[in-house]
């Protein structure tokens, strides 16, 4: 095997997928990338066994067809000392040697047989597919991995639940403190169906993603998901179990709404949640005539501090508790200038949605549980 391939864009392909590779595999053929060479285009997969991520690339002068597993480590470490300049590779798939050809020298590593590497799963007959543009799944898995859960326990909780309707497509994530539900309404599907997206695969999604423009193929089966995209693959295992009904947490009837500046909100608990006690990270939000008080106390070290900022509320007064960075995370994570604060009762979750959307196909919806104040 012979082909001629760009530093750069080799590297670059190698890093948008390398991040699937463990730092321990059970599997010491899964310290490698498999290359495959065929009719002229050079094929690079690698895998965890519960994720396979491939990314194609067209190469130049290829000779004969073939695969080869190549350690991963050492290529990517020899790649990034290269500046810009082709490199030509002869691969010997008798002996699994490699030699690489630059500018300058020769570099030969020791590879291993590609057809040890683990065969990726296939889709199902009768599986669920759609087709919907990169940018909404993007969106959607930005808004929405920071609220998964890493609780072992519940692995249901460790992932993104997506359901596809007939009139738009959510993603849920919650970790029981914080839930986050994104709605898209411009993603159509023939009929109704979930599945449980794992936080790894999720993030590797949400970094290849940005590269794509074309439409994006979603295939899910109940063991895997396929994401097929114009230069990458994902195949992905699912989460098995059922996402908890998410919907009945959320409050509906909220008579107590406040309308503010997302940023300024987020900043003001920023700073006065340096006050609060080490061990709740409790902050209070007081709101009455159009104003809203963020103060916090450290009582066993006789300190304490309050920000007062002007907002929309003209309702009942009211003082609720919440962990100050849980809820500079969702403000964080927010996407309008300014957000709906909505509460029914001290004793209920928070919600937060934007006052105005950027985007009239989207909707977010945030909720935060309440932590007891003391009287």
């Amino acid at each position: 095997m012979k082909f001629v391939v760009s530093s750069s864009q080799l590297l670059a392909h190698l890093q948008s997928i390398a991040r699937v590779i463990n730092s321990k595999n059970t599997l010491p053929i899964l310290d490698n990338f498999l290359f495959n060479i065929k009719d002229g285009e050079l094929v690079i997969t690698a895998s965890d066994l519960e994720t396979t991520l491939t990314t194609k690339m067209n190469v130049d002068n290829t000779e004969e067809d073939g695969m080869i597993a190549i350690p991963s480590k050492i290529l990517t470490d020899t790649l990034k000392e290269f500046p810009e300049q082709p490199l030509t590779f002869h691969i010997n798939t008798n002996d699994s040697t490699i030699a690489i050809h630059s500018a300058n020298g020769k570099f030969n590593i020791v590879g291993n047989d590609g057809g040890d590497f683990p065969k990726s799963p296939s889709i199902k007959e009768g599986s669920t597919s759609i087709m919907l543009p990169p940018s909404a799944l993007l969106n959607g898995i930005s808004k929405t991995i920071f609220a998964t859960s890493d609780d072992e326990l519940k692995p249901v909780m460790n992932g993104i639940f997506v359901q596809l309707f007939e009139d738009g497509m959510t993603l849920v994530a919650s970790d029981s403190h914080k839930l986050v539900r994104f709605r898209r309404t411009d993603i159509k599907s023939e009929s109704e169906a979930s599945f449980i997206l794992p936080k790894k695969p999720a993030g590797l999604l949400k970094n290849i993603l940005p590269k794509e423009d074309g439409l994006l193929r979603l295939s899910f089966d109940d063991k895997n998901a396929f994401f097929e995209l114009t230069n990458y693959t994902m195949i992905c295992r699912l989460i098995e179990g059922k996402y908890p009904a998410y919907q009945t947490v959320i409050p509906v009837n909220n008579p107590y709404k406040l309308i503010i500046d997302r940023v300024d909100l987020a900043n003001s608990i920023r700073r006065v949640a340096v006050f609060s006690s080490q061990a709740s990270n409790l902050i209070k939000l007081q709101m009455e005539n159009n104003e809203i008080t963020i103060s916090a106390q450290d009582i066993d070290f006789s300190i304490s501090a309050y920000e007062k900022h002007v907002c929309q509320y003209d309702g009942e007064p009211i003082e609720i508790g919440f962990k100050s960075s849980f809820l500079v995370e969702l403000l964080n994570n927010g996407a309008s200038t300014d957000i709906v604060f909505e509460i029914s009762d001290p004793s209920r979750p928070g919600v937060i949605t934007s006052f105005e959307k950027d985007d009239e196909n989207e909707d977010l919806l945030m909720l935060i549980m309440p932590m007891m104040l003391n009287s």
